[in-house]
């Protein structure tokens, strides 16, 4: 686990209900269950305060870091989509991004992993498409210096899914939903203290459930079938999410020491 995609998580989904700030030295403790060292947390902040998803704000608990509006509009849409909140109606229309390549190859390649984060596939060499609008999609290429068009494709024939790699996206998900329960039950082997045993197992859960992120675009369920195993597999998470909250909860304010 990068210590960058950990501050994520925390950030997301422990502190962005808490003011969406937090003392270095608390964000450190939180961190320690889960294997992250002080000094790799340090690192990590440095490179987001540049990268412009942190910044430093002095708090009770000493000098700290708050999430910037930029991360909160990218931790919410995340939040939203982690936890299957406010799902879309779909109204049969698919939305095409014709997006101009940067000269760079280091912006091509965060280009490419931002598009696809956001849901997006690639239909043909520059053309990008996705069931749902993005908001952030003009901001995050504007960023890496490229351009984009967008239209609105009222039918396609046959549909796009196959821009998705959905065989691979189906075996995912029958192997989370055979090794989340392990995944759980390995973290309160490792560790005394319920609480921390709870976020530790609840962090992990969640970093992985996050992947998917990347993969699933959140089809409609009118293009997918019936046995998609997608949706066992939200249910599963969703219930152990919930089961582990409490403690985690506890734990966090402890971190805060709230």
């Amino acid at each position: 686990m990068q210590a960058r995609s950990a501050l994520f998580d925390v950030y997301g989904d422990h502190l962005r209900s808490r003011g969406s700030e937090a003392p270095v030295a608390a964000v450190v403790r939180m961190l320690d269950p889960v294997g992250i060292a002080a000094p790799a947390v340090r690192t990590a902040i440095s490179r987001m305060v540049m990268q412009g998803w942190l910044e430093p704000v002095q708090l009770a608990g000493g000098r700290g870091y708050r999430t910037s509006e930029r991360a909160n509009r990218r931790l919410d849409e995340a939040g939203n989509r982690i936890y299957r909140r406010e799902a879309p109606d779909w109204d049969g229309h698919w939305h095409l991004a014709f997006v101009s390549a940067p000269q760079s190859r280091a912006a091509r390649a965060r280009l490419r992993a931002g598009l696809t984060f956001l849901g997006y596939a690639e239909l043909s060499d520059g053309v990008w498409v996705s069931p749902y609008p993005r908001a952030e999609l003009a901001s995050m290429v504007e960023r890496e210096g490229a351009t984009v068009r967008v239209a609105r494709a009222d039918r396609f024939d046959p549909e796009p899914t196959g821009a998705w790699d959905l065989d691979g996206l189906r075996a995912s998900y029958d192997g989370w939903l055979q090794a989340a329960g392990d995944l759980v039950d390995q973290h309160f082997s490792a560790h005394d203290d319920e609480d921390e045993a709870a976020f530790a197992a609840r962090f992990h859960l969640v970093h992985e459930w996050r992947k998917f992120l990347f993969a699933d675009p959140g089809l409609p369920d009118d293009l997918l079938p019936d046995d998609w195993p997608g949706h066992e597999a939200a249910q599963l998470f969703a219930r152990e999410a919930n089961r582990l909250k409490p403690g985690t909860d506890r734990f966090v304010a402890r971190c805060l020491g709230a």
